[in-house]
């Protein structure tokens, strides 16, 4: 029974300790907020948003990082998923080498924000893609995997 109560305890460690590190990145708490990341023809979307309505520091927290993101991911900047992750996430290379096919665009959320990822370009969108798979898994969004419409 010990062990596996150990073996419980020790699975959600790299958990905690991403949550911890990407408070550091992001700038907000993340058990403050939900990250959702979605799949679409034409490339994805990453979604935050304050889990209580009246978080307004979350919320205003999240909109500053996801505009930051959307200027850092637009220059081929991904520091910040690094300093999360504790390392380089899949397709982050092709996003940065196709930079130019990719467009980065930020909106508000009622409880936070949203950057869309556009592109034509097959290349990027496939890296695009496998970024967004690797945040579901990492962030345990529960997110399909798939592409939505």
């Amino acid at each position: 029974m010990l062990t596996i109560l150990a073996l419980a305890i020790l699975s959600t460690l790299p958990s905690q300790d991403m949550a911890h590190r990407g408070a550091a990145a992001m700038g907000f708490d993340q058990h403050k907020t939900t990250h959702h990341f979605r799949l679409r023809p034409d490339g994805g979307s990453i979604d935050v948003e304050a889990n209580d309505p009246s978080d307004a520091a979350s919320r205003d927290a999240v909109r500053e990082h996801l505009k930051l993101i959307a200027a850092q991911f637009a220059a081929g900047d991904f520091g910040k998923p690094l300093a999360t992750h504790g390392e380089v996430p899949p397709g982050v290379r092709t996003m940065q080498a196709r930079k130019s096919s990719l467009h980065y665009e930020y909106k508000d959320l009622p409880r936070g924000g949203q950057v869309i990822v556009t592109t034509s370009d097959r290349r990027a969108r496939n890296a695009v893609h496998e970024f967004l798979r690797y945040q579901i898994r990492g962030h345990a969004t529960h997110d399909p995997l798939t592409i939505q419409r």
